[in-house]
């Protein structure tokens, strides 16, 4: 189990030997040899940029990065900064591909909530992106079998640079519900009652959510060689909260981030709140 101390103006982060050293007065943190560093933003502008700056560089390293993409409406402000900073002309993504992590399974790709339109709409449309290389499940496919297959054999072939990550408040990521086995790949899945209530904003009704999604796997998330986890909202706290500091368990699908050797975790002061205080001993 994770061993919590606050220290003065830091927060101390003991697993074995991951040690992640947190400035609470300058919202900065240092990784100690460890294998994931937590971000506390001021706020959720300052979520995006972090994020935004983490990517940014990799893109300017290496144009041709493999960039793993999600939906929904935590990376929103994200995607803004990713469409000013191309306008600019200060960085480009004609060499880039894109993987997203899910889609609705039954959704017509042009219909307003599929994650085809989110992306072209929220992304692709205002950047300098070749269509042909972003990659997003069909969940319409005849065969959602082969689907699956097809699309985890894609990200070994094109295993991401970043995968980009939001969390759900059951602790879910892409759609991989509580209780989801850690080397399941990409596959079908019955959403949880939780999960379609959350997104059942996005849609006129919650009647109108879809029941099923293709998604990721976990342990296909869990290739990519960086992950960016990104938390904001009082809904969030919980999740962010079990899925740094909680045991690593299918209970919580985001626990498995432990096990990666490269994340980073961006977070609001209303969703770290719990890693903040719950499981601190001040001293």
């Amino acid at each position: 189990m994770w061993k919590l101390t606050i220290i003065k103006s830091c927060l101390i982060i003991n697993r074995v030997k991951l040690t992640i050293r947190f400035n609470l007065l300058e919202n900065l943190l240092v990784n100690n040899g460890g294998n994931m560093r937590f971000f506390l933003a001021k706020d959720t502008k300052e979520v995006n940029t972090i994020a935004y700056n983490l990517i940014r560089a990799e893109i300017l390293r290496n144009p041709k990065i493999v960039l793993g993409l999600a939906t929904g409406s935590t990376p929103l402000g994200l995607y803004k900064l990713m469409i000013e900073d191309c306008k600019r002309g200060n960085v480009s993504y004609k060499d880039v591909k894109t993987i997203n992590l899910d889609e609705y399974i039954g959704l017509p790709d042009n219909h307003p909530q599929s994650y085809h339109t989110f992306m072209y709409e929220n992304l692709f449309k205002d950047i300098d992106i070749d269509l042909k290389n972003t990659k997003i499940p069909n969940g319409n496919a005849k065969d959602l079998a082969k689907e699956c297959a097809d699309y985890t054999a894609y990200i070994d072939k094109y295993t991401p640079d970043i995968q980009l990550l939001g969390i759900g408040s059951n602790g879910h990521i892409a759609f991989n519900e509580p209780g989801t086995s850690f080397d399941a790949t990409t596959h079908v899945v019955d959403l949880k009652e939780s999960t379609i209530k959350d997104n059942s904003r996005f849609f006129d009704s919650i009647d109108d959510v879809p029941k099923q999604a293709i998604t990721m796997g976990i342990a296909d998330i869990m290739k990519a060689k960086m992950i960016i986890l990104l938390a904001t909202g009082t809904s969030k706290t919980d999740a962010v909260y079990n899925a740094v500091l909680g045991p690593i368990s299918e209970d919580c699908p985001a626990s498995a981030l432990q096990l990666h050797n490269n994340v980073v975790v961006v977070a609001d002061p209303n969703a770290s709140f719990m890693v903040r205080t719950k499981g601190v001993n001040p001293q």
